[in-house]
Formats: structure tokens, sequence, C-alpha cells
């Protein structure tokens, strides 16, 4: 379970952009983490996955707090930003086994994981090119099957759809209602709320740092679609 915990974060003392935030992710959730820009997200998960400080509170991946054994926490999670920043100098297939080395794959795992992920995304051919002979698009492809091949517990996605094709994304939301079956955590963040109605099945609304909507998809929304859900709690902003 990825626990969050009175979490609190400001940038400038006394300016909190994230106020007390408390959630639960259980294993096999997809579960949405949706709000207007600005409102914190990508803040909330960039100190999910270690790259911002905590002010105040914690957040626990089966009770092991990122603060106190941040290493130990890490080894059990996958990352994929908004806005993907690569070692343009290296070929893909260079990178991909640079994650390996991190995540201490064997030569069998990786060679076996990396085929599958990069098959699935119709990357293969292309992993020995430079990273920088990539479009967006590839480059977001790199990144998850960089995030798939080690099977971590959890998986943390800003954005993940952003760049890619028809295929690509239908094959990313299969890959992810497959993580959960198998009890992973999926925690992501999307501007794009039909595919989250679709996809998630729980869901967390911020706004102005505070949660304002934290449950089951179909409790939150009733008889309604997302979208009018979201537009009636936070339209006024």
């Amino acid at each position: 379970m990825l626990q969050i915990k009175n979490y609190c974060m400001e940038y400038i003392e006394g300016k909190r952009v994230i106020d007390n935030l408390n959630l639960s992710v259980r294993e096999g959730d997809i579960y949405a983490f949706v709000g207007r820009n600005g409102v914190g997200k990508t803040t909330t998960i960039k100190s999910i996955v270690g790259i911002n400080h905590i002010t105040d509170g914690d957040i626990l991946l089966d009770k092991i707090s990122i603060l106190k054994k941040p290493i130990e926490y890490k080894k059990n999670i996958a990352y994929v930003p908004d806005n993907p920043i690569l070692y343009e100098y290296l070929t893909g297939i260079q990178y991909l086994n640079f994650i390996a080395d991190i995540y201490e794959m064997t030569y069998k795992e990786r060679e076996e994981q990396i085929k599958k992920y990069a098959n699935k995304f119709e990357l293969y051919n292309e992993l020995g090119n430079l990273i920088s002979s990539y479009s967006h698009g590839m480059k977001q492809k790199l990144v998850l099957i960089a995030a798939f091949m080690h099977n971590p517990k959890l998986y943390v996605l800003d954005e993940p759809f952003v760049g890619l094709d028809p295929k690509a994304s239908f094959t990313l939301k299969e890959l992810l209602k497959e993580k959960a079956n198998e009890g992973k955590i999926i925690f992501f963040s999307t501007h794009v709320l039909d595919v989250a109605e679709r996809l998630c099945n729980r869901i967390a609304i911020i706004k102005d740092g505070k949660l304002i909507a934290d449950g089951d998809m179909e409790r939150i929304i009733k008889d309604k679609t997302l979208e009018q859900t979201f537009m009636e709690l936070v339209g006024d902003e």
C-alpha cells in the first residue's frame, strides 16, 4: 500500500503548496490524481518519488518510509515524468541497460524484459539509435519500457499518455490493467478525464493544494461523468 500521511510541501517558508494531504492507495488500484494546473499534482508526485523534499508528514510504500529508508523505498517504484529528460548521447539500449544496472537486473532478466516491452511499444528496432534522434513519442515509449521492465510494486506516472500515438496509448492502458490485476499499485496524474474515468477504479481531486474528493470512482461521480463532477468541484477556480 502507498500511504501519504499529513504531507505538506513549502517552496517558500510559510506558504504551503500542499497542505496536510492524506491518501492511501491499495494494491490493485489504478488511482487517478487530478486537478487544474498549478494546484500541486506534480509537486506531490515528485515527493512520492523522492525528487522533492517533504516539509511535513511522510510517504510510505508497504510501511517503508521514503524519509527513513529512501533507497529501499525507491527500489520498488518506477517514475514516468510528464516531460522525460534523457541522456541523449546514449542509445536507447544503453539507457535501458543503465536503468537495469541501477535495479540490479540480471543479464537474462533485462534481455527478456527489454525485448518484451520494446516490442509491445514498437521501439525494439530503434534501440540501437541515439536518443537524440528520437521524437517526443519515442522518448516517452523508452521511459515506459524502463518503468515496466524491472517490475516494481508502484508505478507513478505524470501525464503518461502525452505524445503517444493511439496504438501506444492502447498498449499502455492494457499494461496498466495487467499490472493492477497482478496486485501492483498505479498512481497517475492526467488531464484527460475521460481516460481516467474509464481506466481508474479510484480517484483523488485536489484544489488549491488540498484534497476535496477521494474514493471509488463510481461513488465520486455517481450518475454523472467525471468531467461534470470535476467542473462542479473545481470549476469556480
